[in-house]
């Protein structure tokens, strides 16, 4: 199931059969629906961003990032953002992973389980519940401690996204630290080394490229993010909140594309420092398989990394404790009074239309991301040579581009209706006037941001399975079409489930890229929990939140008895789980560098 975590380019896999699409009538077609989805989907809404930053009036604007005091602030702020949440957040994604793997500490499945907590929850459920706990009334500042404290801000921001995004790199970490031959480790230790020279010299080298990557992952979630600077932020504002504001606060398109491009730059260059150079750092296979155990560390300086991890634990399980208590709080942090009054209004009010309309479009996308990412992998994989980077690139930019820019990118391009001499050829998918009451678009977004999980998971796998068997199978007369149903879909099933799972999770969770394209008809549920956060109401929000994840841990939870393999067992750590594993799936670009099963080394 760790193949997926590696997505290197497929160009490099050994032994692809490239076919020659003039001489196949099906990969044409196939390619031709590849490329429609990518224009509709990815290109069209990017170029739409482009055109409205880059029209007369939006040159003027971008000059003023520059010019203006309070934009050049605003690029800072995010900038800044951005830096301390990946230091954050990897240093905790390393610190759990280190303790998980490497020390020999009592309840270490139970930190694994609570260090993916937020994996399954809305982006902002967190930042809600610090506010509670430690906002100018917190319930832990004001009522514990009695000291006046303001969350709101950069230190605020900083540990809610932290919290919130360091799991995806934990993940990735505690593979690679597992994958890690023993046997190097005592080969330096019977030459001498003792465990910190070990660490500094075996093992922090070969972990080098994933934690560069982590970092820059971190970083891009942390500028991209919409959900959180909408609930923390205060007076300080980021690119993606200020998008936001120009777009339904001051209904400025312009601005709200301006904003958008000056986003999508340092997203899109990190996404590309990443996959062309981090990916592409010099490794090569030590061992095939790890040979021996890994080691478990004692000592002072060890319990010391395990009691910081103990101490973020119990924070972690504080903070989604009172998102529990809150939802049945007549007033969370103020008045305790036991009540279902806010789980009615979300199961039995507005919140059931919700529900319902989120629910459904999550089911339906990640399939559909499912089917679409992994055809473009046997296409990348085994089909084409020299445009299988650009198509694979191309792909990628579902999840490397932000969310909001997505969002905006969509609004701008599809709230009209277009016409080709006079006949409407694409109806309206955004505002009161679109499609299926603006689900249509919902779904589509969903769907473009799923697939890369897809393609990721079937690249992986492809790139594991030698194409000897599918000339096996060409050669007893099977066609292109009937290898791939019968032989390769087989044998990708379960990674492509592992990223499915995942899919679902991140479709019921979003907000960034889904929150401009809402209708009265078509609601979303964290649109409502933004709304309700915004009108002060935290228990409907709470309400909401609660729900959610047990959703999202049912239909997890459904994935994974249908298609459960007997034979497999998870690890001591636990990271064998659907989640988990699924959660390792989505990544902007690969963050484990080299072939799975090798124990990379960096020069």
């Amino acid at each position: 199931m760790t193949a997926v975590l590696d997505a290197g380019d497929p160009l490099r896999t050994r032994g692809a059969v490239p076919g020659r699409a003039r001489a196949n009538p099906a990969l044409v077609v196939t390619l031709a629906g590849i490329v429609l989805f990518l224009v509709i989907g990815i290109l069209y809404p990017l170029a739409s961003v482009f055109l409205g930053a880059l029209s007369g009036e939006g040159l003027d604007r971008l000059g003023e990032l520059v010019t203006n005091a309070v934009n050049r602030e605003v690029v800072g702020n995010t900038i800044l953002l951005g830096l301390t949440t990946a230091t954050f957040g990897l240093a905790l994604a390393f610190l759990f992973a280190f303790v998980v793997v490497r020390l020999d500490v009592p309840f270490k499945r139970v930190l694994h389980v609570i260090a993916i907590i937020p994996v399954i929850s809305p982006p902002f459920a967190l930042a809600t519940a610090l506010v509670v706990l430690f906002g100018r009334n917190g319930v832990i500042s004001m009522g514990i401690f009695g000291i006046p404290y303001d969350i709101y801000g950069l230190d605020g921001l900083t540990l809610a996204l932290g919290l919130s995004f360091f799991p995806v790199v934990y993940l990735t970490l505690v593979g690679m630290m597992q994958r890690l031959d023993p046997s190097l480790d005592e080969a330096a230790q019977s030459l001498g080394a003792g465990h910190r020279r070990i660490f500094a010299t075996v093992t922090l080298p070969m972990l080098v490229p994933g934690l560069a990557s982590g970092f820059l992952l971190l970083f891009v979630e942390a500028i991209a993010d919409l959900a959180n600077p909408l609930v923390l932020g205060g007076d300080f504002t980021v690119l993606s909140s200020r998008a936001f504001i120009a777009i339904t606060g001051e209904y400025d398109v312009t601005a709200g594309a301006v904003y958008s491009f000056a986003l999508l730059i340092p997203a899109v260059l990190v996404f590309v420092l990443q996959k062309y150079w981090i990916d592409r750092r010099q490794v090569f296979a030590v061992t095939g398989k790890p040979a021996g155990r890994v080691q478990q560390l004692r000592g002072p300086v060890p319990y010391i990394v395990y009691a910081v991890c103990v101490f973020v634990a119990v924070m972690i399980v504080v903070i989604y404790a009172t998102i529990v208590v809150g939802a049945v709080s007549a007033v969370p942090g103020i008045d305790p009074t036991f009540t279902l009054a806010h789980f009615e209004f979300v199961l039995f009010g507005i919140g059931s239309e919700a529900i319902v309309d989120t629910t459904v479009l999550a089911l339906l996308a990640a399939p559909l991301a499912g089917v679409i990412g992994v055809v473009i992998a046997y296409v990348v994989v085994r089909k084409l040579r020299r445009l299988a980077g650009v198509l694979d690139f191309l792909t990628m930019l579902g999840i490397a581009v932000p969310g909001t820019v997505l969002g905006i990118g969509f609004m701008l391009a599809y709230r009209p209706e277009h016409l080709v001499f006079g006949v409407p050829v694409l109806p309206s998918l955004v505002g009161g006037a679109a499609l299926l009451g603006g689900a249509a678009g919902i779904l589509a977004v969903l769907t473009v941001r799923s697939t890369p999980a897809a393609l990721r998971a079937g690249v992986g796998s492809l790139q594991q399975i030698h194409p000897s068997i599918d000339e096996a199978s060409t050669s007893l007369g099977a066609d292109d079409f009937t290898t791939f149903r019968r032989i390769t879909l087989p044998l990708i099933r379960p990674a492509l489930i592992a990223g499915l799972t995942f899919a679902i999770a991140r479709s019921m969770t979003t907000l960034s890229p889904i929150v401009f394209l809402t209708t009265p008809s078509t609601k979303i549920m964290t649109s409502q929990i933004l709304s309700e956060v915004d009108a002060g109401r935290f228990g409907n929000a709470f309400a909401y939140c609660c729900v959610l994840m047990a959703i999202v841990l049912a239909l997890v939870g459904v994935i994974r008895l249908v298609v459960r393999d007997p034979g497999a067992r998870p690890n001591a750590a636990g990271v064998g789980s659907g989640l988990a594993t699924a959660t390792a799936t989505e990544q902007p670009a690969a963050l484990v560098p080299g072939r799975t099963g090798d124990e990379g080394v960096t020069r």
